[in-house]
């Protein structure tokens, strides 16, 4: 009865609803802000063959470090983190925090603006020194995205930068920047060092990105040139880097999915992560059971 359904917290207009949901068998949810918070923040660094943790505590709050020394490596990966990316902070904000700041794009997008803002301090000045040219946005089937920007401030020409699932990008590039800041030709050492890395991130729950650029030859492009299909750019890249982003699980999700089980339900996590990644978080909230 309506009474007796009110007594476990049921309320409802229409009987037909409840009886829907006591057939449920399976429920699938996606993962990004349903079983997590939607409040990614950049986790760690790895650049140089170096790890690197991008936190600290603040005020409660896990967000961002202290300013990373400079170095050749960081600020390859920091200026490809700043230019190959669509996100933007909106307009008067400059008073508050940046850790709260409003911002146009995809939760990715902002963790990495957030962090690239609080290691530069004004991302939109230093976007004016590379003026884009040309963009490739993010699609599923290519799992990367890319932008070709003009270098008024370095050495003229083009930079091609470019992010992505790291499996995508390291199989573009022939050359890395060691802990030497040099650039070096890549071996089997290293895709050892990037392939336990890169493992080691997702199992921790973490989103990880692979980073990488090409200096564009001015002869072969040169002002005002049309680049078109970007595919025959994309070869002898130099890797620069790996973020990792972390999302921590809703607190009350386990509890959600400790519920539906016992009621007979099953709980599926629907998600485009890389599939570590996705399986440390349906450990974390109850999806996947211990053993």
């Amino acid at each position: 009865t309506a009474q007796s359904l009110k007594s476990k917290n049921c309320l409802l207009q229409k009987l037909e609803a409840v009886e829907t949901l006591g057939s449920t068998s399976v429920i699938c949810s996606d993962k990004t802000g349903t079983l997590t918070e939607n409040r990614m923040t950049v986790a760690h660094l790895w650049y140089g063959r170096q790890i690197h943790d991008a936190t600290r505590a603040d005020n409660g709050d896990i967000f961002m470090a202290a300013r990373r020394p400079a170095s050749k490596g960081w600020e390859a990966l920091a200026r490809v983190m700043g230019l190959c990316s669509r996100a933007v902070f909106r307009e008067n904000q400059d008073h508050i925090a940046v850790k709260d700041r409003l911002c146009n794009g995809d939760a990715s997008e902002m963790a990495l603006l957030k962090y690239f803002e609080s290691e530069y301090g004004n991302t939109e000045a230093f976007r004016n020194q590379y003026p884009k040219i040309y963009e490739d946005p993010f699609n599923a089937f290519k799992q990367y995205q890319l932008s070709i920007h003009e270098q008024a401030v370095d050495r003229g020409g083009h930079i091609l930068v470019i992010k992505g699932a790291p499996e995508k990008i390291i199989d573009k590039c022939s050359t890395f920047i060691n802990a030497n800041e040099e650039e070096v030709q890549i071996d089997g050492g290293f895709i050892a060092s990037f392939n336990e890395i890169d493992a080691r991130l997702a199992n921790k729950g973490e989103r990880v990105f692979g980073f990488a650029h090409k200096f564009l030859d001015p002869v072969e492009f040169p002002e005002g040139c049309d680049f078109g299909r970007t595919d025959r750019l994309l070869y002898n890249l130099c890797f620069v880097g790996l973020v990792s982003l972390t999302d921590p699980p809703r607190a009350t999700v386990p509890v959600a999915v400790s519920s539906c089980r016992r009621a007979g339900i099953k709980v599926i996590m629907v998600t485009g992560d890389h599939p570590i990644t996705a399986k440390a978080i349906g450990r974390a909230v109850g999806i996947i059971s211990p053993g």
